[in-house]
């Protein structure tokens, strides 16, 4: 029942070219790498949707790719001028950007969308209305920009006759003196005067020709030409918009002003302190003076007690000065005389700095007593925290008219927009990890939290979180995420990005979907914020092989890079294939051999054996085959998956066949774990091993074996007791990090990751080496 929103279409605006946005009916989380986007978004809602009015738009809201067009337009426009030909009219269409917001509406709800009823015969569903900027009369448009080209032309002929003049003057030459007027081009001109030429205008869409997107791109449906924009806001009376933008301004020194500051949904009141946001509070929801009710009068009565009790005083102190300046005289009929009185308001109790304090009680000597700090006195995530919370619940009282908000005699319903929808940017800041989760989980119900809201579904309140934070991400069910994926472009294109709703990424594989929600649970990893993912098979690898990354001079860019680990086991590792690839994350899978005899049992790796492999990864994901043979076969090449198209590719790196020479004699090692690899890679590292537990084991096993075959079996019993993550912490303490070689398989895996990173990198604009490495917690 009701009114939501379903999903919003934003186009040509910043990165985002073409996307499609769900939103949840209750909570929605914008997630993403950084530069993906997300913000991108949330300024598109802001602009649209908060604050319309012209101002808060400039050029740079304009997808970068569409520039070139607008400097294309604008010449057009002067060969037409400078040939007295007719001027070509504008081709703003593909470049303007919009925001069509698509809502859900019950039939009973009509009485709230006239505006936008795309038909007479309507009877529920889905409507929708573009919010587009664009130019309020473009032939006035063009005309000021060819003036502004003839009068920088025309200036720029006369600085030329000077330049020739001083040409050879200070050595310089006539291009030195040449000097670049204001405005070059049509993007430079709006640079300047978009906000004086373009307006915000509002369209009706057709549901029947609403189209899915494609490919993660968005297809908006294209408006007549000859469609007339609506009157007014058409979400006016439907839907109450508020935000808590990222800039909250704790450290500001926010002085309170008397003007009137009942818009608590403005982007000036989310820059306040919690004392300026009691005030305005106060002055919407509980100021006695505004139509008073019968528990006020008590209030205003003691007020005006202690207001001429004061005036008394006043008057009796400054009784001697004012009778003194009356003995001056003053000319005229009559002479006036001075008088003191004050006004007593309650709200002057909180126009102060120590309005809020923070009360910290102290026991000293058997005695107890509270000391009080001003608000400023405590950390910046308390304030933070006190004030988003605060924020949120005035917002949900404005929205259900709480206290002296409600008109007298009128409905709840006659003045309350049905639908609320309330966007919250990084609400992180500052926070403690632990904070930030309770703040989300919290969040909702308490916009919720009001006796008419609890039960009634006709009264909807929508919350839109963005955020850079895992740990918020990890506290939200896969339904509500929203991941922003940086598109890739072609050479010396700009690069976009589309979204990908996460709600369905496991179709009806619910067993699969359960495990991946726990263990994503468990593991608070950053998958949907990295620019690549290594998934790992043990604890010894968990510890080494970012180990490995820090202490390579070939994986300088791979340590630089926003990677995230994941202790998954080669068992598990496919399960997480379709989000993956939902995702487009690039993902490099090391993992273990596990050969099998025919009927299943361990065994010691052996080449035209009928040997298997019990690794569910590589049985079904990549390389795609479990017979041992083919897969100690397969070229690195191999062991590449690549999706056409979409900027994808996946690598699985498992133990393959290496030469080394044991005991004198050259032969080739079949490892089945990292543990085994590692010691045929470093035998003489372990041969010289001066610590304990596995470590001395192996040692004693390369000691006391004669074949390679021989140090096969005796490695392979000794890894089922256990005993590897300690290795791998021992390893660790050695004088020299670079002393243990990964194995070949890691390493080659490790140098295509950083291939690969390089090249996304380009493919998505951003520097070779992005910001610090992100390593998730091992399960």
């Amino acid at each position: 029942m009701g009114v939501r929103i379903e999903f919003v279409e934003i186009g040509n605006f910043r990165k985002l070219l073409s996307t499609r946005i769900g939103i949840s009916e209750k909570q929605t989380i914008f997630v993403g790498a950084n530069n993906s986007g997300k913000t991108s978004a949330m300024v598109a809602l802001r602009r649209f949707l908060v604050g319309r009015e012209r101002a808060n738009f400039s050029l740079n809201d304009f997808t970068l790719s569409h520039w070139p067009t607008l400097s294309k337009m604008g010449n057009a426009w002067e060969k037409a001028h400078s040939t007295n030909t007719e001027l070509p009219s504008p081709a703003w269409e593909n470049v303007l950007p919009f925001l069509d917001v698509w809502l859900w509406v019950e039939d009973d709800e009509v009485r709230y969308v006239q505006k936008i009823l795309p038909t007479l015969d309507w009877e529920g569903g889905r409507l929708g209305v573009r919010l587009r900027l664009e130019p309020s009369d473009s032939r006035k448009l063009q005309e000021e920009y060819l003036k502004a080209r003839a009068d920088a032309a025309a200036i720029k002929n006369i600085n030329e006759g000077i330049g020739d003049r001083l040409e050879g003057a200070f050595g310089l030459s006539t291009a030195d003196l040449t000097i670049n007027l204001w405005p070059q081009n049509l993007p430079e001109f709006l640079q300047r005067r978009l906000r004086q030429f373009f307006v915000v205008r509002s369209y009706i869409l057709d549901p029947v020709k609403l189209a899915d997107p494609e490919h993660g791109q968005a297809k908006p449906q294209a408006l007549d030409p000859r469609a007339a924009p609506i009157d007014g806001d058409p979400l006016n009376g439907l839907v109450r918009i508020d935000e808590i933008s990222a800039q909250r301004g704790f450290s500001q020194d926010a002085r309170p002003t008397d003007g009137d500051e009942d818009n608590l949904g403005s982007v000036d009141a989310t820059t306040r302190k919690l004392t300026d946001q009691l005030r305005r509070y106060y002055k919407r929801h509980l100021d006695p003076y505004h139509k008073p009710q019968e528990q006020d009068l008590r209030a205003l009565q003691a007020i005006e007690i202690a207001q001429k009790a004061f005036d008394k005083r006043l008057r009796e102190g400054f009784a001697t000065a004012l009778n003194e300046m009356e003995t001056l005289g003053y000319p005229g009929i009559t002479n006036p005389r001075l008088s003191i009185s004050t006004r007593l308001r309650p709200v002057d109790g909180l126009n102060h700095d120590t309005a809020v304090q923070y009360v910290i009680p102290l026991v000293e000597d058997a005695s107890s007593f509270d000391m009080r700090l001003p608000e400023e006195s405590n950390g910046l995530g308390y304030q933070n925290l006190i004030s988003m919370v605060f924020r949120l619940m005035s917002y949900r009282d404005a929205w259900m008219r709480v206290g002296k908000a409600h008109s007298n005699g009128a409905t709840l319903e006659a003045f309350t927009p049905p639908l609320h929808l309330v966007l919250v940017e990084e609400p992180e800041a500052y926070l403690h990890t632990q904070v930030q989760q309770a703040f989300i989980r919290r969040a909702y119900d308490l916009l919720r939290n009001n006796d008419k809201l609890r039960d009634d579904t006709r009264l909807r309140t929508q919350l839109v979180v963005s955020t850079h934070s895992s740990h918020i991400a990890h506290e939200c069910e896969f339904a509500s995420l929203r991941y922003f994926r940086r598109l890739p472009t072609k050479a010396g294109k700009i690069p976009i990005s589309c979204v990908v709703n996460l709600t369905n990424v496991f179709g009806e594989e619910t067993e699969t979907k359960r495990f991946v929600t726990r263990y994503l649970k468990v593991t608070h990893c950053d998958l949907f914020f990295a620019d690549a993912a290594i998934f790992i098979e043990g604890p010894a690898e968990r510890i080494l092989v970012p180990h490995f990354v820090r202490n390579q001079d070939e994986f300088k860019d791979l340590a630089e890079s926003y990677v995230t680990w994941l202790e998954i086991g080669g068992s598990h590792a496919h399960r997480l294939r379709d989000l993956v690839e939902k995702l487009g994350l690039t993902t490099l899978v090391i993992t273990d051999l596990d050969a099998t005899t025919a009927d299943g049992a361990s065994a010691v790796p052996a080449r035209g054996a009928g040997q298997k492999t019990r690794n569910a990864t590589m049985k079904t994901w990549l390389p795609g085959t479990d017979d041992l043979d083919e897969l100690l076969a397969k070229s690195a090449a191999e062991k590449v998956k690549e999706y056409p198209g979409e900027s994808l590719s996946v690598r699985v790196a498992y133990q393959s066949p290496v030469n080394i020479t044991f005991k004198s004699a050259s032969s080739e090692a079949l490892a089945n774990t990292f543990e085994d690899a590692l010691v045929y890679e470093n035998l003489d590292l372990f041969t010289g091993f001066d610590g304990g537990g596995l470590g001395a084991k192996f040692r004693a096993a390369i000691a006391s074996s004669t074949t390679l075959p021989d140090l096969a079996a005796e490695l392979t019993k000794q890894l089922k007791v256990g005993g590897k993550a300690e290795l791998a912490l021992e390893l660790l303490e050695l004088s020299d990090a670079r002393a243990l070689k990964p194995p070949t398989y890691i390493q080659e895996g490790l140098e295509w990751l950083t291939q690969r990173l390089r090249q996304d990198q380009t493919e998505l604009g951003l520097p070779v080496a992005a910001r610090g490495v992100s390593q998730a917690k091992a399960a």
